[in-house]
């Protein structure tokens, strides 16, 4: 089983979780642009993390045979931070990166103006730019927040079907799915979706233009649900090619919507900017 989880937050997870996510059968990674769990208090902070996930992730995963990409946005969690709205003006400069293959994670988070206009201006962008878009469904009042949605990209110059809606549920996968857009499932031990709930959409809706990932962070989540996923699926009675419909093909022909996805990486270097993952000596 060949694995490529579309959402995942590496840097939040130890190199253990790459050890074990490799076992598992995952081969490729896209880590996007979130929040650190508390508010950020200047945008260079946003800078070095970019960085960050354009430099070091790539290098750390590459050790345990993973190709990581990333998508670069201004979050919703911190859209509405007026100290944070500077990022949007410096974002071109990252998105012209090669290992960039999505405008992400936009969307919204409590629905507030300032979110509107961030949601707004980076689709703007992902279309300015020739990038797909990942956009971040909020946790709270699902349907009404996916509506809203819906309606922003609609407005916007980038077409439905370079938008990928994530963290979506039973209650807005019709929507979603009628918008033209790319569907995205995070599953999660408690929260969001779980391996059987997600079997039950995929036998009602298909596996067309969907896309399971872990959204593994710094909280209680588990980068190994992909895998489990696609057990289940096999157990309901999917075969092995809708499993790698779903756990491969799907993602890579989102992501290949950038003209940047490079799977086929080239043998890690022992060092990264002069640091290597090892401490102290051999």
């Amino acid at each position: 089983m060949r694995i490529f989880d579309p959402h995942i937050h590496m840097t939040s997870r130890t190199t253990d979780d790459y050890e074990a996510m490799h076992a598992a059968g995952v081969r490729a990674v896209v880590e996007p642009a979130f929040w650190l769990g508390q508010p950020r208090t200047s945008p260079e902070s946003f800078y070095d993390y970019f960085d960050a996930l354009l430099g070091w992730e790539p290098f750390r995963a590459a050790q345990y045979g993973i190709a990581h990409h990333c998508t670069l946005a201004l979050n919703p969690k911190e859209a509405g931070d007026p100290r944070c709205a500077p990022v949007l003006d410096e974002l071109p400069r990252y998105l012209l990166k090669d290992h960039v293959v999505a405008v992400g994670e936009t969307g919204y988070d409590s629905m507030t103006p300032a979110e509107d206009h961030a949601l707004a201006h980076q689709l703007t962008l992902a279309h300015e730019f020739g990038l797909p878009a990942l956009v971040h469904t909020p946790h709270r009042d699902k349907l009404a927040g996916l509506r809203r949605t819906i309606d922003v990209v609609r407005e916007s110059p980038l077409a439905a079907d370079r938008v990928l809606l994530d963290h979506l549920n039973e209650t807005t996968v019709k929507e979603a799915k009628d918008s033209g857009a790319w569907t995205g499932f995070s599953i999660y031990p408690d929260t969001k979706m779980d391996p059987h709930r997600m079997v039950a959409i995929l036998k009602e809706y298909g596996t067309d233009k969907v896309l399971v990932n872990s959204a593994a962070d710094w909280g209680r989540s588990d980068p190994l649900l992909t895998r489990t996923t696609g057990e289940a699926m096999l157990a309901a009675g999917f075969s092995e090619d809708d499993v790698d419909q779903v756990l491969w093909r799907n993602p890579v022909a989102f992501y290949g919507l950038s003209g940047r996805l490079d799977l086929d990486r080239e043998a890690p270097a022992a060092l990264h900017e002069g640091n290597s993952i090892l401490r102290g000596g051999e």
